[in-house]
């Protein structure tokens, strides 16, 4: 399998607490992996490390091929990323956040026009694509956020949270989305702590505290727990780790 995210006791220090340690594993083409944990495992800051956001404390880690370290921009070209923090600007309209961010990815005027036609027909939006985007629904936003993090059709996208805040019928359809650029060949790293979420995943990696506790598919890991639920899982994991303090 084509590896094209591997990272190896990859760290993350702020004076003496330890955000992420030695965090350890890899991403095959064409994967939805999931970074799965709760609020303040250290899910949101290894995704700033491999995202070239934030510099590793130690270890080491190469993203579509490239060095963590020494090709940081040569990443930042071969990936999407969508913020858990709604990344558009809400003061433009849907058509000149599209505009803006693919003249940003470097697409070529003939490509953002038929690109922005295309994602818009996609969306749904042509209604609304005059309106400033502070003035859509969440779910609306999150799913024009997301189509915009993967129009230059990175090899990999990054998605932070991407379903926090919204119902249940919105995530459904987010995943939807998830599946069509998985389709296309973009590989999908998610981060969540919705454990449901879990089951869309190819593989998943759980995280407690910092570190990597767990890292399988999620039919194999609910039955190494003998559970029949990703929660299980996460509360067995949650549990030894309390009673290994």
């Amino acid at each position: 399998m084509d590896t094209v995210i591997h990272t190896n006791k990859l760290t993350k220090r702020f004076g003496d607490f330890i955000a992420a340690n030695e965090i350890t594993f890899d991403v095959y083409r064409g994967e939805i992996f999931g970074f799965l944990g709760a609020n303040g495992a250290g899910k949101t800051t290894a995704m700033r490390m491999l995202c070239g956001l934030s510099t590793p404390s130690s270890g080491t880690a190469t993203i579509a091929g490239f060095d963590i370290y020494k090709q940081a921009e040569e990443i930042k070209k071969n990936i999407g990323y969508m913020s858990q923090k709604f990344s558009l600007y809400e003061d433009l309209t849907v058509l000149e956040n599209i505009r803006f961010f693919g003249g940003i990815y470097g697409l070529s005027d003939r490509q953002l026009k038929e690109k922005s036609e295309q994602l818009i027909e996609t969306l749904g939006m042509k209604s609304e694509v005059k309106k400033m985007v502070g003035s859509l629904p969440l779910g609306w936003k999150q799913k024009l956020s997301f189509s915009v993090a993967i129009l230059h059709e990175p090899k990999i996208v990054f998605l932070d949270e991407p379903t926090g805040g919204v119902d249940p019928v919105t995530r459904r359809q987010f995943w939807d989305l998830i599946y069509e650029a998985v389709d296309s060949g973009i590989t999908v790293f998610v981060t969540t702590h919705y454990m449901d979420e879990a089951e869309y995943c190819n593989r998943i990696s759980m995280m407690v505290d910092g570190e990597i506790k767990a890292l399988d598919t999620p039919a194999k890991l609910k039955q190494q727990y003998s559970v029949t639920s990703m929660d299980e899982v996460f509360y067995e994991l949650a549990r030894g780790a309390k009673r290994s303090e």
